[in-house]
This record gives C-alpha cells, structure tokens and sequence, in this order.
C-alpha cells in the first residue's frame, strides 16, 4: 500500500512491515436538495450532489522481534494518526484518494504481530489520477493502466496550432473553481483569447504579449509572468468537460505554445 503526503512524500507500508489485507470503498451517495410547496403533493429537487466517500481497510503488522513491536506500532501511529490529510493510493487501480483516518485500535495477536482496522473519510466523492495530463501516458511509467478511460491513442496536452483538441479520461469536467487546472500560453500576442467549443467557455486577455511573455491560468488566477492580469481579462474561466473538447485560440502572432495540466477525476 501506497500513502503520499501533501508535500509528495511517499510511504510505501509494506517496507515498514505493514500490509494491507483487505480494503473498501462507499458507494456514491446523492444529497438532494429539495423544496415544499404547501399546498402541493411530494416536492421539487432543486439540486443534487454528492457526500463524501468512506474507504475501510484493514492491516497486518509485523514486527522483527518483539523489542521491534513497540517501535513499529509507533509508526503505524505516526503514518496513519497525523492531523493532516494525505492520499491514499488505490491498490491496483493508479488513482487516489484524499482521505483522513478515524481512530483506530491495534490487536496484538503475537510478541511481533498486531492487526489494525481503519477507517478512512474523504472530502472528496472522487478518486483523481495519479499521474498529469503532462506525465508520460505509457504503462512503463506507472501512472497508467487499462480501466482509466484512456481510449485515444494521441493524447496531447501541449499544441501550437490555432485549433486543436483536449481530451478529459474521467467522469466529471474539470472546473478550476473545484479542481486544479494550470493552463500556460507563451508567445506573442494580442487580445488574446482561449475558447472551449465544446463547453462555450472563452477567456480573453486585453493586453498584448511578446515573445518570452508566459500567462497562466491557475485555478481561478489570471497571471502574466506571474503577476496577476485578471482586471484586464473577461474575468471567465475555462472549464474541460469529459471526452474530448475542441479548442481554438485566436489573438496570437507568430509561434506559440499551450499546455494543459490536470488530473483525471473518477466517480
């Protein structure tokens, strides 16, 4: 089992004699808001989201001795009681969750081994990718695997064409009021616009650029060489909807280059 921290620091249980035996995941579970009319039968759904998802796992762990026993339990305690959030890596399945863990107890079954019952809450009703849309989409990588929606053979996440497309392997759209979402133009150009044909979405700059300049739109930030630029745009985001989006950008003169960085999000 795989635990990553939010700082990108790996924990790989099974080199500290930890080992995952068994583990699952909560189905989805809709929260529907709805309204009363008096006078009217039944009521009217106004909206419908998701709640959080749960994930129950339980361990084996086993120490090298029985003076070792103590110290490994402390770990346990260390990797899995922290006060902060951290990832929780999908056996067998490239994705993650971001989850916290209940309180837990551990039953020591021998002087060296002890078993322990997790379980895990995340904030989040989706699993997301490992890897990037700028990582390698090769399995040799082990980002990957079959079963993520990666159906295209070409993949690209970086073009300097002025229409091109972008494809989204999961199963919601990406809106970076919610999820992150880096896009990066360098180049020259003027009144520069990027516009999602497929969802609608148009960002335009009024402003120019010049050979060298880089803007990004980070999240819901407007910047240009890193200082924000967002009074002089249509103040719009971009958002990516699932399978593939059509794109074109117009205002730009002379070579130029966009990339598109995100994770894929899972129901």
């Amino acid at each position: 089992m795989i635990i990553e921290k939010l700082d990108g620091t790996i924990i790989e249980t099974e080199e500290y004699g930890i080992k995952l035996l068994t583990h699952s995941i909560s189905s989805p579970s809709p929260r529907v808001v709805t309204e009363e009319i008096e006078g009217r039968d039944g009521y009217i759904e106004i909206d419908t989201t998701y709640d959080g998802r749960k994930i129950r796992a339980s361990f084996f762990m086993y120490a090298f001795d029985k003076y070792d026993y103590p110290l490994l339990r402390n770990e346990v305690f260390r990797i899995f009681a922290t006060k902060e959030l951290f990832y929780f890596h999908e056996p067998n399945q490239k994705r993650r969750w971001l989850v916290r863990a209940s309180g837990f107890d551990i039953e020591r079954f021998s002087p060296r081994g002890g078993t322990f019952e997790i379980e895990f809450s995340s904030p989040s009703p989706y699993a997301e990718s490992v890897g990037t849309t700028l990582d390698p989409f090769t399995f040799d990588s082990e980002l990957w695997q079959i079963g993520q929606g990666l159906e295209a053979d070409d993949l690209q996440y970086v073009h300097n064409t002025p229409s091109f497309r972008v494809f989204n392997a999961g199963d919601i759209a990406i809106d970076p009021r919610e999820r992150p979402l880096k896009i990066t133009f360098s180049g020259a150009s003027t009144n520069l616009a990027i516009t999602n044909v497929t969802t609608g979405d148009t960002w335009q700059y009024t402003g120019t650029t010049v050979d060298g300049d880089v803007i990004e739109l980070d999240g819901i930030r407007s910047l240009k060489n890193g200082l924000s630029i967002f009074g002089n745009t249509n103040r719009q985001l971009i958002t990516i909807a699932p399978g593939w989006n059509d794109f074109t950008i117009t205002g730009a003169s002379g070579y130029f280059e966009i990339t598109f960085s995100f994770r894929f999000y899972y129901i």
